[in-house]
């Protein structure tokens, strides 16, 4: 790695964590019902529809409000790009979108994964960018974070009937914790020269004379909820590589920050409403290790650039074109470092935001964004997403030391029996069940395989990239597969739906039965959960159990092509 990635590297962990510690305590404030002047404002709001904010539920009322309220969101989404050719707010006149892109856009949005299959910039109306696509950000960013709050209700509760009033929990997350940090970042990212207009396009002149029509829309404040809400869609097709959507270096880092911001102050969220900061700074420790890990591997196969095009004599073959590294698909403004980093961070988080194209990397640098999605995205994960998850397998982590000791499993607190673990089994399966099944059903079908670009290993990774980035609510994708037809829209649609919720509603019945468990207290046979010990436990157990599933896959697409690559230079 060259110094600039190491510096690079070690500022954005030294500045994110300075930021979302202290985030931590205010997320904490917000949910627990202690900012009095939010208080005020939210009780007409609860009052006109119906809620009484002091009535709580248990799981599984929790639960289906949960998912009735993504599912009326998802059909709202779906009815407005069906109507936009008819709704205001659509200066550039666009079409209705066709039902198996609106489907898949609807449930994308609705899960927090925000797979793209279509050109936002040719498809999308500003109405249907706003009220559409922009407040399921919000929504589908603030169910994730109440779900990860509920659990952690489930270890500090002692003999308890509910975990929380879910309209509640939504109201807060929304109002004292998104939107005003997506005022500010909207904010400063219009100052960096992020386009944010109403204007459908305007005629600029090339340097060569001719007139380019460029696309303008509200694309400022839409990029401030993609990233704090890790949520990843972007107004146009190239995303964060577009200029008007990521101008600079600057920007570049301030968004690689929102990304895991949030997802890395609940785990101070963690440690401060358990009692035991050093929880929270466990888990901390923990995703920061396989993030490091992560951002230096995908960085030293970038510079290490493609072997084919640097091992070959000069007389032979243009050797030179990657002497530097593999630029292929990279902005200049940007460089393989900030790039590498970006794509590392947003396969950590649940967040399809990209500012490179992750198709052109190197066949072991893209296996690394690719592993980074089918751990789970626990390493900081999605808004919410990433905490409950690491705390399944911490869960799993104290399973298995308990095991080894002979000793029931105690977490936080509470016992962890066999409702748990099968709760915890489910959430850990369901993943891997629909990427690999999905990639079969694509790669047999003659529907799947006529998506596919490049075949060979290349083409079975964009495909199975594709099912762990549905399955796994990221949203990004190797972009070289042709996903936007019937086929892939309806598959992936359903995969991302199942993939969401198949796990928030075995994670929300674990918060209720720890909840209605009396704490004990440790002994002296007890397994600490906290320090480097119980760390390097959790970091193995992600890796095991996280990553074994997808071994055999992986082996027949990036790393066939990586020896492919290493043969043909020989």
């Amino acid at each position: 790695m060259t110094a600039h990635a190491w510096s690079l590297l070690t500022l954005y962990s030294v500045v994110l964590v300075a930021l979302a510690w202290p985030l931590g305590g205010l997320i904490v404030r917000v949910m627990e019902g202690r900012f009095a002047f939010g208080r005020r404002i939210e009780a007409p709001l609860l009052r006109i529809a119906g809620v009484d904010p002091d009535t709580e539920t248990g799981w599984l009322p929790y639960a289906l409000g949960l998912l009735l309220f993504n599912l009326l969101g998802a059909l709202a989404v779906y009815a407005l790009q069906r109507l936009q050719a008819w709704l205001p707010l659509n200066p550039a006149g666009f079409a209705n979108v066709a039902p198996d892109s609106a489907f898949n856009s609807a449930v994308s949005f609705a899960t927090n994964t925000n797979w793209q299959g279509y050109s936002g910039e040719q498809t999308m109306s500003h109405l249907t960018q706003m009220l559409g696509l922009a407040v399921q950000n919000f929504l589908s960013a603030a169910s994730g974070i109440v779900v990860a709050v509920a659990l952690i209700r489930g270890f500090v509760r002692r003999s308890a009937d509910t975990i929380g009033n879910v309209w509640v929990d939504l109201t807060r997350a929304v109002l004292w914790l998104l939107l005003p940090a997506c005022v500010v970042c909207a904010l400063f990212f219009a100052s960096q020269g992020v386009v944010q207009s109403l204007v459908g396009f305007v005629d600029a002149t090339t340097l060569e004379g001719a007139t380019q029509a460029l696309p303008l829309g509200p694309v400022a404040s839409q990029e401030a909820i993609k990233m704090l809400g890790t949520n990843g869609g972007g107004f146009f097709n190239a995303n964060s590589a577009h200029p008007f959507e990521n101008p600079s270096a600057l920007t570049n880092f301030v968004q690689m920050l929102a990304i895991f911001l949030i997802p890395a102050a609940l785990c101070s969220v963690l440690g401060r409403m358990v009692g035991d900061r050093r929880q929270g700074w466990t888990l901390l420790g923990a995703m920061g290790v396989l993030f490091v890990a992560g951002a230096i591997a995908t960085t030293v196969f970038e510079q290490a650039g493609n072997p084919l095009l640097t091992s070959l004599d000069v007389d032979q073959a243009p050797s030179a074109l990657q002497a530097g590294g593999n630029m292929e698909g990279k902005e200049t403004r940007f460089g393989i470092a900030d790039s590498a980093l970006f794509a590392t961070i947003t396969t950590d988080a649940s967040s399809g935001a990209v500012n490179g194209m992750h198709d052109s990397f190197t066949p072991l640098g893209g296996m690394v964004p690719l592993v980074n999605i089918q751990l789970g995205e626990v390493v900081f994960g999605g808004v919410g997403a990433g905490l409950y998850g690491m705390l399944i397998f911490a869960i799993f982590a104290v399973f298995i030391a308990g095991l080894m000791i002979g000793r029931t499993p105690e977490y936080l607190g509470k016992k962890i029996e066999a409702h748990e673990m099968k709760m915890a089994a489910i959430v850990i399966l369901v993943t891997p069940l629909l990427v690999l099944a999905g990639t079969a059903v694509a790669v047999l079908a003659d529907a799947g395989r006529a998506g596919i670009a490049n075949p060979g290993p290349h083409g079975f990774s964009e495909i199975l990239y594709a099912l762990s980035s549905a399955a796994n609510n990221n949203g990004s994708a190797f972009a070289g597969l042709s996903a936007n037809t019937p086929f892939y829209n309806t598959l992936l649609g359903i995969v991302m739906w199942i993939g969401r919720f198949a796990v928030i509603v075995p994670v929300l019945a674990i918060a209720g039965s720890l909840a209605a468990k009396k704490r004990i207290a440790p002994g002296a046979g007890t397994l600490p959960t906290h320090g480097l010990l119980f760390g390097g436990l959790l970091v193995g157990v992600v890796l095991l159990i996280g990553l074994l599933n997808y071994v055999p896959a992986l082996a027949l697409g990036p790393a066939v092509e990586h020896l492919m690559l290493e043969g043909a230079t020989r």
